[in-house]
């Protein structure tokens, strides 16, 4: 299945249509009965992300009869619904709101995400700020574009490698285990910078507009990555396993590093696995 450009505004507009109509009127007003957690405290959703996957599920069934939808909240309900990840069926993977701490507590840091998958390949990823109400998008083979809101592009490059030293980059080390967890956290230090914005769509899009060189996740859950991993490849970065296997939505723990080059990409892993 290949997405068109008339396919990309629609699914723009319907990105913008749920963030105005659903995301942003709740944003600031979350309260504790609004919002419950779901693998521990750090892991909440909120009654504006279930909303919002609805839908963004309605507007994509709408838009594309026959072709498969997932999102965060309904595998999590049903992780049975995982496994469409790996048919040879197109689906649409949705993440309605990411950086849902920062959404919750009323930080301008979130995103929506949507990536559509066939026979476990990434076809195209689509990450929108409904702060900035701009989107970034990216086609398998096409390149990776910022659409303003004015609806003018900007191509998208990766930053020009740069040392170690000189270096920012988002590593996530919540769900690593040891000795991994200790390795990377002792190995930070040969790094520039080591930000952590608590928000993948953030992060991607900060890669894929050359603001950050890199990222580091352990936990891959296709919501989470798919999207941004084509975009940063496609504007130009080297995205890997940090086994230097190709990463594909159905790796769910195999992690997944993102850099400006190859170059780059070997060094930063050999030094946060470094003993």
């Amino acid at each position: 299945m290949t997405l068109d450009e008339t396919d990309i505004i629609a699914i723009t507009e319907l990105m913008r249509a749920v963030s105005k109509a659903i995301i942003m009127p709740w944003f600031g007003h979350i309260g504790p009965a609004d919002l419950r957690t779901k693998s521990g405290p750090l892991d909440p959703v909120t009654v504006a992300d279930e909303a919002a996957e609805r839908a963004l599920t309605k507007g994509l069934l709408d838009l594309f009869p026959g072709v498969g939808v997932i999102g965060e909240e309904a595998v999590s309900a049903d992780p049975e619904l995982m496994a469409k990840v790996t048919d040879a069926a197109p689906v649409f993977v949705i993440d309605p709101i990411d950086g849902t701490q920062n959404y919750t507590a009323g930080l301008p840091l979130f995103g929506v995400m949507i990536a559509l998958v066939e026979a476990g390949a990434i076809r195209a990823g689509l990450i929108y700020d409904p702060i900035r109400d701009d989107i970034v998008v990216a086609r398998a083979g096409t390149g990776a574009f910022l659409i303003h809101r004015d609806s003018t592009q900007t191509r998208l490059h990766v930053a020009a490698p740069v040392p170690l030293a000189q270096m920012i980059a988002s590593v996530s080390w919540q769900y690593m285990k040891e000795p991994e967890r200790s390795t990377v956290l002792r190995n930070l230090v040969h790094l520039g910078q080591t930000p952590n914005l608590r928000c993948a769509a953030a992060t991607y899009r900060a890669i894929a507009t050359g603001h950050i060189h890199a990222t580091l996740s352990r936990r891959t859950l296709p919501w989470d990555h798919a999207a941004g991993a084509l975009i940063v490849a496609e504007a130009g970065g080297y995205v890997r396993k940090p086994d230097g296997g190709v990463w594909c939505p159905a790796d769910l723990d195999d992690g997944i590093l993102a850099a400006p080059d190859e170059a780059s990409w070997l060094s930063l892993r050999d030094t946060l696995a470094a003993r």
